[in-house]
């Protein structure tokens, strides 16, 4: 009985401590410094993680049956100002056969003193079909509605065939391309619809055991515009626990806004230490 009241007392000092760690840190800022630390180590794996697949789409059919994930969270705060902020994020895949198929959903909405300043949704669906170990189709769709932003409306669904040009253990090579249709509209009421195509290339190269480049190309282009971007990033795997990844990214624009260059260029470098 002596020893039970003891490990009781423990647990209860325990909870308190951690309790008023946790109030501390909220306080001094740790906190949101440590959030913040996780979310930049979980970008950098995550860019070293895609680096490193040879099968960024195409062939990589979803395990048989439903799986997915569901994350939400919320905050508020009172006092000088009253904000309130929550987020809805999920994705299912599916599996059956020579189908796969990848869901997935996202919500943000905030408010400032009880007027809405946020009110995002998101959608994407993505499906393929495999006809053989070269050859697939694809389909894919998105929808984004922003009640702030300057598009209110923007959808996009489009189809095609995929081809796998190169697969070896040191390459790999696939391309897809396809007809599209994308919808817009303003906040004014403007609506626009335009058909359009996509191409998407992905590329693997493993140089050694260390070493491998990835350059991912895509390009959407419809009668208003052509939108591309092309990613080449070279993945450096220097030891068992230290990896890093310098990518270059160029984004291009045909007709920008107006005040704004028609291509944008990023370097970039993800470095992760494990010990």
């Amino acid at each position: 009985m002596k020893h039970s009241a003891i490990f009781t007392a423990a647990l209860v000092t325990a909870s308190i401590a951690g309790s008023t760690v946790s109030a501390q840190d909220a306080l001094t800022g740790v906190k949101s410094l440590n959030d913040r630390i996780d979310d930049i180590t979980t970008a950098a794996n995550d860019d070293l993680e895609s680096g490193n697949d040879a099968n960024r789409f195409g062939f990589s059919a979803a395990n048989p049956g439903w799986k997915g994930s569901l994350a939400a969270s919320a905050s508020a705060t009172s006092g000088n100002t009253k904000n309130r902020d929550v987020s809805i994020a999920g994705r299912m895949t599916y599996g059956s056969g020579l189908w796969s198929h990848s869901v997935g959903f996202a919500g943000e909405f905030g408010s400032t003193d009880g007027v809405n300043t946020k009110e995002k949704l998101f959608g994407t669906y993505e499906a393929n079909r495999y006809f053989s170990d070269q050859v697939y189709a694809f389909g894919t769709g998105r929808y984004t509605q922003d009640k702030f932003g300057t598009l209110e409306k923007d959808a996009f669904i489009g189809f095609g065939p995929g081809f796998r040009v190169l697969n070896s253990a040191d390459t790999t090579w696939r391309v897809q391309a396809g007809p599209g249709m994308r919808y817009t509209r303003t906040q004014a009421g403007v609506e626009t619809k335009e058909a359009s195509a996509i191409l998407s290339s992905r590329a693997w190269f493993k140089i050694n055991d260390v070493i491998s480049i990835n350059n991912d190309t895509d390009v959407l282009s419809s009668k208003g515009s052509t939108v591309a971007t092309n990613d080449l990033g070279m993945n450096y795997k220097m030891t068992d626990t230290l990896s890093t990844r310098f990518s270059y990214r160029t984004e291009y624009n045909s007709k920008p806004a107006d005040g704004f260059k028609k291509t944008d260029d990023t370097i970039g470098v993800s470095l992760v230490l494990g010990f």
